[in-house]
């Protein structure tokens, strides 16, 4: 039996969720931080619970031929990346590994086959959208203690410690964004303290900084800045702009968000433009998508557009079809598939996501979309049906919780011959296609991986409807 504070070596068997590993311990199940199926390892349990228990890696005494060297100085400390450490193809056969035990385990499937995951074309300087926050309180790495030399440790900018929800790493570098991101981050930092700009009190709720927010157009080379502050500052605001068309020709627009809640979150009440137009473009496939400071856009541009792709192609796709995109978002998939069927009704739930599919079909000169603003429970009726016609094919994309039920019911009951199913959560994809399993059968499963050295996967699965 396993008690906190225990030591025992041992070799990891596997991968699980949330990017641990696993190994079993006379039968108990015992998850592991930052191991890797094959190290041979002397752990610490931290935490035990009736069917399984918690632990730390004490000693890495043999390493897995899987692990690699990590490229930042921060892996280990910062939260941003959890896998940088693991070779990429085992990364990948992770993801798929992980999407069929979701199949079986929350959907009771067996023996569903899962194609090998879709790499992502590049696994550094893949994300065109990175937020930073500020914070009063700085979490110095190991590395930085054992340096003693002396730090400000009331001005951070950067990520949240794992599991912290105040202490934030000064990240001088990342691999994730495009280098200009972490170019403007640098410069910006100094350029705050220099001014003497107090950073968030996220205890006290005091201070003006809250976060930066950096954007860019991988097709297009467009890069917007959104600093998020407390309050709305003119003189502040001018010295900015200056500051940054100096030093950054290449930012097209600078914007500055007004958050005066005690929320830390990266949006607000207001916006203002200090320079562009306010938005930047990019493209996916060979459609342009303008992006507001807080519009929702994938964030790997690239594998965005292999993620649409393998959507069109494993929902069969005919010229005559009526084809439902429900949870559309800003139209990004009924966009990309217009083009290969008769017409495609989108529904979303945030009415300014609509707005935003509407005029990104104008502005791509796309006729044959329709898009429609409410609550799929609402919404999805035999009256909207009779309106627009019974689907040939349904696309979903929900958000992370999944489907609701009787949104699920209803779609069983309209029987479009084809369904594709795209999630970003395995385990609640796998749940909603268990409640469709009497209508419908698994005809292909295809893992994406859009975020490299995370253990976040989107997967695709395509289903056909029984026979009567």
């Amino acid at each position: 039996m396993l008690h906190q504070g225990d030591e025992l070596e041992l070799r990891i068997e596997k991968f699980a969720d949330r990017g641990k590993s696993l190994t079993r311990v006379d039968g108990y199940v015992l998850f592991i931080e930052s191991g890797v199926p094959g190290d041979r390892v002397r752990v610490c349990v931290t935490k035990r619970k009736a069917s399984y228990a918690e632990a730390r890696i004490v000693q890495l005494l043999e390493p897995s031929p899987l692990r690699t060297a990590p490229r930042c100085r921060y892996f280990g400390t910062c939260g941003g990346c959890k896998w940088q450490h693991v070779h990429y193809e085992a990364q990948l056969e992770a993801k798929r590994q992980r999407v069929y035990e979701a199949l079986v385990h929350h959907g009771g499937f067996d023996g569903v086959a899962v194609r090998p995951t879709l790499p992502s074309p590049r696994i550094y300087g893949y994300r065109n959208k990175m937020e930073f926050s500020f914070s009063t309180e700085r979490w110095l790495t190991p590395e930085e203690i054992a340096s003693q030399q002396p730090l400000d440790r009331h001005f951070a900018v950067g990520l949240h410690v794992p599991n912290n929800f105040y202490k934030v790493i000064d990240l001088e570098e990342c691999h994730l964004p495009e280098p200009i991101t972490v170019r403007l981050l640098n410069a910006l930092r100094t350029f705050f303290k220099e001014q003497h700009w107090e950073p968030w009190d996220i205890r006290r709720h005091t201070g003006y900084l809250r976060h930066l927010v950096v954007r860019t157009g991988t097709r297009t080379g467009e890069v917007m800045v959104n600093l998020i502050t407390s309050r709305y500052d003119t003189v502040r605001m001018a010295e900015l702009k200056a500051f940054v068309q100096q030093r950054f020709p290449e930012v097209t627009t600078l914007v500055n968000t007004i958050n005066t809640s005690p929320a830390q979150v990266a949006y607000g009440e207001a916006t203002h433009i200090l320079f562009g137009p306010g938005v930047i473009h990019d493209k996916i496939g060979p459609f342009q998508f303008e992006i507001a400071p807080e519009a929702f856009f994938q964030t790997n541009t690239e594998q965005a557009e292999r993620l649409y792709e393998v959507t069109r192609e494993l929902a069969e796709v005919k010229p005559e079809d009526l084809v439902y995109d429900l949870y559309c978002g800003t139209g990004t998939i009924s966009i990309f598939i217009a083009p290969h069927v008769r017409h495609v009704v989108g529904v979303e739930l945030v009415a300014s996501a609509v707005e935003n599919a509407r005029a990104n079909a104008a502005a791509n000169h796309i006729p044959n979309c329709t898009f429609v603003a409410g609550d799929l429970l609402q919404v999805l009726t035999p009256e909207f049906v009779r309106m627009h016609g019974r689907p040939d094919v349904i696309i979903v994309d929900p958000p992370r919780g999944g489907m609701h039920p009787q949104v699920v019911r209803r779609i069983a009951q309209l029987r479009p011959e084809r369904l594709v199913y795209v999630s970003c959560n395995p385990q609640t994809q796998a749940r909603d296609l268990k409640l469709l399993r009497e209508h419908y059968r698994i005809e292909a499963v295809q893992p994406v991986d859009l975020f490299p050295h995370t253990d976040h996967v989107e997967c695709v699965v395509a289903l056909r409807a029984c026979q009567a």
